[in-house]
């Protein structure tokens, strides 16, 4: 096959690629907020949230984070992010459950960091908003899941959230738009490296 050949080959296969992406635009007319559900064992559930974070500010919209399972140490999102105008930050701090080994702290946490983060679902004037590691939440049973199915529901419309954490339980999967799994093919700290400054936190 000549090079002439192979470029009009090409050429063919991309015009009729563009034509039906083209009619899925088309089709897409719907104008809403969605739900993002972001879980599984592997790194780059809440980078990949607050990568969506860095996109909406960029479109100078308003952002809500609520932080739920973190270790005790200040990330490097909560650094750079919880000082910006537009953002709207709360973490609930008490660290890792193993850390804290206290059921009855953890729930009491909580139900104090839930308090925001149902405000925000209510809040029209942010954009966005994102659950970080809420999921364990239910896993735990330090809230019910209901009160968040009942938020998302009751949220501003064009409001889209983003949900992180490992397990995803059928409910919430039921309601969201999107789920992307992130899967743990291998992994530095089980190699016995050092939890990076920058990389992990």
């Amino acid at each position: 096959m000549s090079d002439s050949e192979r470029d009009q080959r090409h050429q063919q296969r991309m015009q009729h690629k563009k034509e039906v992406i083209d009619e899925k635009v088309r089709q897409a007319s719907e104008e809403r907020g969605i739900v993002l559900v972001l879980k599984g064992t592997g790194k780059g559930k809440s980078s990949s949230a607050f990568g969506m974070v860095a996109r909406a500010l960029g479109h100078d919209l308003k952002v809500g984070v609520v932080q739920f399972i973190k270790g005790k140490w200040q990330t490097g999102e909560e650094k750079f992010f919880a000082s910006h105008p537009a953002v709207a930050f709360e973490v609930m701090g008490t660290g890792f459950t193993w850390d804290t080994q206290n059921r009855a702290l953890d729930q009491a946490a909580a139900e104090r960091t839930w308090a925001h983060a149902e405000q925000m679902l209510a809040d029209p004037e942010l954009s966005l908003v994102v659950l970080d590691e809420i999921t364990y939440l239910f896993k735990y049973d330090y809230l019910p899941l209901e009160r968040l199915l009942t938020a998302l529901g009751q949220r501003p419309r064009m409001q889209s959230v983003v949900i992180t954490g490992r397990p995803c339980p059928e409910e919430l999967a039921a309601v969201a738009d999107t789920i992307s799994e992130v899967r743990n093919i291998q992994h530095a700290f089980a190699a016995g490296v050092k939890a990076q400054q920058g990389v992990d936190w």
